[in-house]
């Protein structure tokens, strides 16, 4: 097999117009960009012109192409239909998440994947932050000792827009939890170990859209840990920290910024050299910062490689579907509980 991957894109616009073509296909060392889909013709022909790769006029031409891998970035409402026609068509999948508009789904997907030996992987590009990557080190090297709670938080401001699938549960599955959610719920699973309960709430605070535009979940982990996530439409982009805490039993790690789009951020570690004693005087003063600061890499370039090279090698990438079926039971499990009034454990 080549050493770089032909990708075509199904979904060109959006996302992947913005940030994973340019970002990831495009600069990484073992990928090429081979053509490009949208149901928007208009759309997709600029696409492909400002990428110079070739604009296929369907799916099925899309898969006629010399292509090794599909980049789908579409509604969540199409992914696994899209999906299964991929895989017969004997072509590798990046799905964006959620990989499947609930658990049902997303299992025929994994199934159909399977069955045709190819790699299906969920874009989680957030995992590959290099801070975050960092973080995880610390926690394994045992620096922050036990682990006993977390937070991930990203919101923005989405207002009322006509057709945007987003703010549509039968188009995207959900709204912030389901947007958003994903991404703050799958973090501290990298952290933390397993998700065995979920508690959440969700609402429409501001937007009267049919999707949910505020979400607070809580999470408890196998480990004994608990997080919260919080994901708001309702906020204002400049008002939302997109922050990230850690707390263990000998210190914490604290970022915001890195809960996002790009490799940016900043994230302090405060650490104890052993165990604490008790302070009686409740003075609290807080040990030396350090500074997480690994040189940045594009997350973006970073999953396009690692599952372009899982291709290459014929391994299961990082960026597993194993990581969107573990997200999908979640949030399956997180609006049952929203629903109900119920804390719902994870099968």
């Amino acid at each position: 097999m080549s050493k770089k991957i032909r990708w075509a894109v199904i979904g060109s616009g959006g996302i992947a117009r913005r940030r994973t073509i340019p970002e990831g296909i495009i600069s990484a060392d073992n990928a090429k960009l081979a053509v490009v889909y949208d149901i928007n013709a208009e759309v997709n022909a600029a696409v492909a012109s400002e990428f110079n790769a070739p604009a296929a006029g369907s799916i099925e031409e899309l898969l006629k192409a010399d292509i090794d891998a599909v980049y789908i970035a579409t509604p969540a409402n199409v992914h696994c239909q899209q999906t299964l026609a991929c895989a017969e068509a004997g072509r590798h999948v990046l799905c964006e998440k959620p990989l499947g508009m609930n658990v049902k789904e997303t299992e025929t997907m994994v199934a159909a994947c399977k069955k045709a030996n190819l790699s299906l992987g969920t874009a989680f590009m957030i995992r590959f932050h290099t801070q975050h990557k960092a973080a995880l080190e610390m926690i394994q090297a045992g620096k922050l000792g036990k682990l006993v709670y977390g937070r991930a938080q990203m919101s923005g401001w989405y207002p009322p827009i006509e057709g945007a699938w987003r703010q549509d549960p039968t188009m995207g599955g959900g709204g912030s939890l389901m947007d958003m959610g994903g991404h703050c719920i799958d973090l501290p699973e990298m952290f933390f170990g397993k998700v065995k309960r979920v508690s959440c709430f969700t609402d429409n605070m501001v937007h009267n859209y049919k999707s949910e535009d505020a979400a607070v979940t809580m999470l408890h982990f196998e480990n004994g840990a608990f997080a919260t996530v919080d994901n708001f439409f309702c906020i204002p982009d400049s008002s939302s920290l997109f922050a990230l805490e850690i707390y263990g039993s000998m210190g914490s790690i604290i970022a915001k910024g890195t809960i996002n789009q790009g490799d940016q951020g900043e994230m302090t570690a405060y650490l104890e050299q052993s165990s604490a004693d008790y302070n009686a005087q409740q003075d609290h003063k807080m040990s030396e910062p350090i500074m997480i600061s690994p040189q940045p890499y594009n997350t973006y370039r970073s999953e396009i490689e690692e599952f372009s090279q899982a291709i290459i090698e014929g391994r299961q990438p990082y960026n597993n579907a194993e990581l969107g079926m573990r997200s999908e039971k979640i949030l399956e499990a997180c609006y049952e509980s929203a629903k109900t009034g119920k804390v719902i454990e994870i099968n």
